[in-house]
């Protein structure tokens, strides 16, 4: 199996293919001539930008290290990256498992995604759970793994994108939360029935 190692990457980013509602989502590298993209959940790409924010808040609590605020990195344009994933985008592998570390010594930001493995019924790993899990040096010998160092303010960065990737989908209906497809949704909390027009 392989270990996409990017240390540091040239641009780490979360994007997506396709239309609100039918959108595939990418974690994409690129450095060095190469680009790895993998595929993800929505529900992994908000748990990932959620969890690096903590880590880097975890690490300005702990060590003092002045990180920096979102604020700053969209003030400062350089660090904005809302440009589309890198073209070609081929598939590298699926994600079953994400994992995230604070490299101390490096002052960087380790996130690593393992390809999904398949039980012996051929399925994979449910995606239900989209958690993130503590680091581990050693890459699984039996699944490809994109591992990426990240400056703070790069992770922060990142981050900030995800975030705004997640929520560039299908608008939330106001009354039960579901998303609205382009032609509406039959609410539960109207019984069932459309408004009256739709």
């Amino acid at each position: 199996m392989s270990l996409y190692l990017y240390d540091p990457p040239n641009r780490f980013v979360a994007g997506t293919v396709g239309q609100p509602g039918e959108r595939t989502f990418f974690l994409q590298a690129s450095g060095d001539g190469r680009i790895t993209s993998v595929v993800l959940e929505k529900a992994q790409v908000s748990a990932l930008a959620e969890r690096v924010e903590e880590l880097l808040e975890e690490v300005r609590v702990r060590f003092g290290d002045p990180l920096p605020e979102a604020s700053e990195i969209s003030e400062n344009g350089a660090e904005v990256d809302d440009g589309p994933l890198e073209q070609p985008i081929d598939e590298d592998f699926r994600v079953g498992t994400l994992a995230l570390a604070w490299d101390a010594e490096a002052s960087r930001v380790i996130i690593e995604a393992q390809e999904a493995v398949q039980d012996a019924e051929g399925e994979e790993e449910s995606e239900e759970q989209a958690e993130v899990e503590v680091f581990s040096e050693t890459a699984p010998a039996d699944r490809d793994v994109l591992r990426v160092h990240l400056t703070p303010t790069a992770a922060r960065a990142f981050a900030g994108r995800a975030m705004r990737v997640v929520a560039a989908g299908r608008p939330n209906c106001p009354l039960c939360g579901r998303p609205l497809d382009p032609a509406g949704h039959i609410c539960p909390r109207q019984n069932g029935y459309r408004p009256a027009g739709a």
